[in-house]
């Protein structure tokens, strides 16, 4: 591709970025309507095999995988095989959502596909290198797949739900989910560099992802391939983005209605930073009359980013194979590239970014003694294998103190209380095998419904074992709890 002396800037940028933080390789793409106008990759894919990133590597996606995964089920939707209103239980088998607060049925396949289903904070991860290896999905279900708020009650972020999305895909199509999407999604879209892992055949094209101290990772996957197992070159990604603004290439097959393309990018959930969720995008109207649509994605070794304006069929693509890229980074790279092509978006991005900052800084209050908590609270932690008793103490004076089984009491870390949700953390060991598999703390996400308090204890990884080489992601696994005045 012929070099475009409109990006000097923002290469300068990334260089600077890619040595001051010792990231092994970035890829960048661009486009607006139907052409490409940049691509590029600087750094290496593998360092250790001096093998050069180029825009036909493949990176790890992490959780740009979300609507790449919504485009199969699309695809399936468009099919009359799946009904986004219809109850998610419908479609699976044995191993149904259970709903401690609220109504399973109401627990719909848009409602998962948007985060307000009520399923909790969920990852876990397994390295090749360990001896653990990843349940069926009727299990992790069967463990975690708790509705821990009521469906639409709160937009709660959960990649449990995508895996239990690909789980759906696998079920009604009656392929195994890889294969589905390669065939219905990456090979029509000429997507010819990507796949669901690491596809056969494909292993020379992937990018090595690297820890935050420089060490290459091994392999790993987790219990929820719709979330996070996606891997993809920059040059796809931006193809499968132009598909979405409605500028696809002349090869590539229209696997989707432009209404469908339109439903996917209609918020239908909300964030506290006024921003929303449709079908696997994040919607922000930052720009105004011009929302942006994208996903971003973080995981061990990855952190990716595809931003999309579709009211100007503008797409962009920062991908890396290094953990230690800022979050701040890509959005000014964005907000460069896009004033760079639509020179009056350059105020818009200026705006959006203080905005965004501001957002960023906000936390929920720090929790106050509140005279209708003060006193003991008494009840349970549900595991998949034992129930374990737990007790809360509010005291007048604004502590909380925390007893897990017969565990010492405990000073919960950081408490902060907002519209009857309170969260903190404290040290504890959940004792089941999942969990203990990695040091762990326990961290509180409840809610008080007059007379009850209940939501979700969860088992927080806090630090790697120290028999580790490398810093790799642990787990978080959520636990139904429910407490009531002693």
């Amino acid at each position: 591709m012929e070099r475009d002396e409109r990006f000097g800037k923002i290469r300068a940028v990334i260089r600077d970025e890619k040595r001051e933080h010792s990231i092994a390789s970035v890829a960048v793409a661009v486009a607006q309507g139907s052409e490409i106008l940049w691509e590029d990759a600087f750094g290496w894919a593998d360092r250790e095999a001096r093998v050069p990133a180029t825009p036909h590597t493949m990176y790890s996606l992490a959780s740009i995988s979300k609507p790449i995964t919504t485009t199969g089920l699309m695809v399936l939707v468009e099919r009359g095989l799946i009904d986004l209103d219809r109850p998610i239980n419908d479609y699976l088998g044995d191993a149904k959502l259970t709903a401690r607060v609220g109504d399973e049925a109401d627990a719909t396949v848009r409602r998962v596909a948007n985060h307000s289903a009520g399923l909790p904070l969920h990852y876990q991860f397994f390295y090749e290198d360990e001896p653990f290896r990843r349940p069926s999905m009727d299990e992790t279900i069967r463990r975690y797949g708790n509705l821990i708020s009521a469906p639409g009650e709160r937009s709660l972020y959960s990649n449990l739900g995508y895996g239990v999305l690909d789980y759906v895909i696998e079920r009604v199509s009656g392929k195994p989910y890889a294969d589905f999407m390669r065939e219905e999604v990456f090979l029509p879209l000429g997507m010819t560099r990507s796949s669901i892992d690491i596809g056969p055949g494909l292993e020379p094209y992937a990018a090595q992802r690297y820890a935050a101290n420089g060490l290459p990772l091994p392999f790993y996957d987790f219990d929820h391939p719709g979330g996070s197992a996606v891997y993809c070159s920059s040059h796809d990604l931006l193809r499968f983005g132009m598909f979405h603004v409605k500028a696809g290439l002349a090869e590539q097959r229209a696997i989707l209605a432009d209404e469908t393309i339109d439903a996917m990018q209609r918020p239908t959930s909300e964030w506290p930073d006024g921003g929303g969720y449709g079908i696997g995008w994040g919607v922000q109207h930052d720009l105004g009359d011009d929302p942006i649509v994208a996903h971003s994605g973080g995981m061990g070794g990855v952190r990716t980013n595809l931003v999309m304006i579709p009211a100007r069929q503008l797409v962009a693509v920062v991908l890396t194979n290094s953990a230690h890229l800022s979050e701040t980074v890509p959005y000014t790279l964005f907000a460069d590239l896009f004033a760079t092509l639509v020179p009056e978006l350059g105020q818009h991005f200026e705006a959006a970014r203080a905005g965004r900052k501001a957002a960023a800084e906000r936390r929920a209050p720090a929790y106050a003694s509140q005279p209708e908590l003060i006193g003991e609270w008494r009840g349970t932690v549900h595991t998949h294998v034992r129930d374990v008793p737990l007790s809360l103490w509010f005291t007048e004076g604004g502590d909380i103190h925390a007893q897990l089984g017969d565990d010492l009491r405990m000073l919960v870390n950081e408490p902060t209380y907002e519209d009857g949700c309170l969260t903190g953390r404290f040290p504890g060991d959940i004792s089941t095998p999942d969990a203990s598999r990695r040091v762990h703390q326990l961290s509180l996400d409840v809610r008080q419904r007059g007379d009850v308090i209940n939501g979700a204890c969860v088992a927080i990884t806090t630090r790697n074992d120290g028999s580790l080489p490398g810093e790799r992601v642990g787990n978080a696994l959520s636990h139904w709890v429910e407490l009531r005045r002693a």
